[in-house]
């Protein structure tokens, strides 16, 4: 995975140098210096705990874009976060052919256009909370190598964008209960987003097969010693390897300048396989007033283990811990209220102060999070 990123952004820069007499260069960016802590000691969310971290969501950002005249051009993106010790890394590095005024054709590393934000995501100047709602905005895949045809139109007075995306994503995931290796290969989607007015609303739905691998072997183990002993479909069952999986989401949107209205609500199932079907939603209110925009947020995530796996090997079953221990690790039940201010102290520049109180339906817990940090475009 390492050498294709690399690969593709030698290609980006060779192409960037060998035009640079030639192009139209342009250079923008933006970054985040975010602060954080929980209220006890005993709490832990987004990374953060008692002690106060600067690190852990800041980052910076550097965009070129490269006009190479013939309706050809190269953009890249180069970003350091703090939880990575602020080491660059490339976010996207693609080319965009023209083909007339309405259809662009997008190839190399993109994002993957699961959610509202998924372009916008880290620039945390383009929405008023802290962050995106992690309840919604869970998946590890926020990139992949392909080519996507994006097409813009009209719909009498509705502003239409259809996106068809595909391609394929291999990288490292923690979305499961341990770090894995992940494969998706043949990804395939489509957005359709429609603007009218005030109102906005987006349609995503992506398909693709998937793999995962556990990295430290324990469930690859586990999986193993169940074949061995004659459980061979609680095995399959288990398995995450070559499986058909689907993302659907729709968000709306309203905005007057002045009332801000959204939400967003997503669907993931990955068939036959151990991850169970995985929702999500959030809900948003603010108002602006002058440069003060307050907030307040509603998210949850609910994820059901699939308790039938293991309840097919009987009580007395000696891998039956084992398994219920794996198939319950997947179990997620999450609800989230955010109330915060952001103000707009220049025009580049956006103050936010957030408070989080999330309150986790399984283990009966509730964390509680404090943020303030400046979010800035430049």
């Amino acid at each position: 995975m390492v050498s294709k990123i690399k690969q593709l952004s030698l290609g980006v820069l060779l192409a960037l140098t060998a035009t640079a007499v030639h192009a139209d260069i342009r250079f923008n960016g933006f970054a985040s210096i975010k602060a954080g802590s929980t209220l006890s000691s005993s709490d832990s969310l987004y990374g953060y705990d008692k002690e106060v971290d600067f690190k852990n969501e800041s980052l910076f950002a550097l965009q070129v874009q490269a006009d190479l005249a013939d309706r050809l051009s190269v953009t890249a993106q180069l970003m350091g976060r703090g939880e990575n010790d602020f080491n660059a890394e490339f976010e996207w590095a693609y080319l965009t052919y023209e083909l007339n005024s309405q259809t662009r054709i997008n190839a190399g590393r993109l994002r993957t256009p699961f959610y509202r934000y998924s372009d916008f995501m880290d620039v945390g100047y383009a929405y008023d909370w802290a962050r995106v709602p992690n309840s919604v905005y869970n998946l590890d895949f926020n990139n992949l190598e392909g080519v996507s045809l994006v097409r813009f139109g009209q719909l009498g007075t509705v502003d239409s964008t259809i996106q068809l995306i595909f391609g394929s994503y291999n990288g490292e995931t923690n979305i499961t209960p341990a770090p894995a290796d992940v494969s998706i290969d043949r990804v395939a989607g489509a957005t359709w987003e429609l603007m009218q007015g005030n109102f906005s609303a987006r349609l995503a739905y992506l398909t693709g097969k998937l793999t995962m691998v556990d990295q430290d072997g324990e469930l690859t183990g586990l999986l193993g010693l169940l074949e061995q002993s004659g459980f061979a479909e609680t095995a399959h069952q288990i398995r995450i390897e070559d499986a058909s999986s689907t993302f659907m989401g729709l968000a709306l949107g309203y905005d007057n300048g002045s009332l801000v209205l959204g939400g967003e609500i997503v669907r993931s199932k990955v068939k036959d396989t151990v991850i169970p079907t995985q929702n999500g939603y959030y809900v948003s209110a603010g108002y602006r007033i002058n440069s003060y925009t307050p907030f307040i947020s509603f998210e949850s995530r609910d994820n059901d283990g699939k308790a039938e796996i293991y309840q097919t090997l009987g009580s007395g079953n000696p891998f039956r811990p084992a398994v219920e221990g794996v198939v319950e690790s997947f179990t997620i039940k999450r609800d989230t209220w955010n109330i915060g201010s952001r103000y707009d102290f220049h025009p580049s520049a956006a103050l936010k102060v957030q408070f989080s109180s999330q309150k986790d339906k399984v283990s009966d817990q509730r964390d509680q999070l404090v943020t303030v940090g400046v979010d800035l475009v430049f």
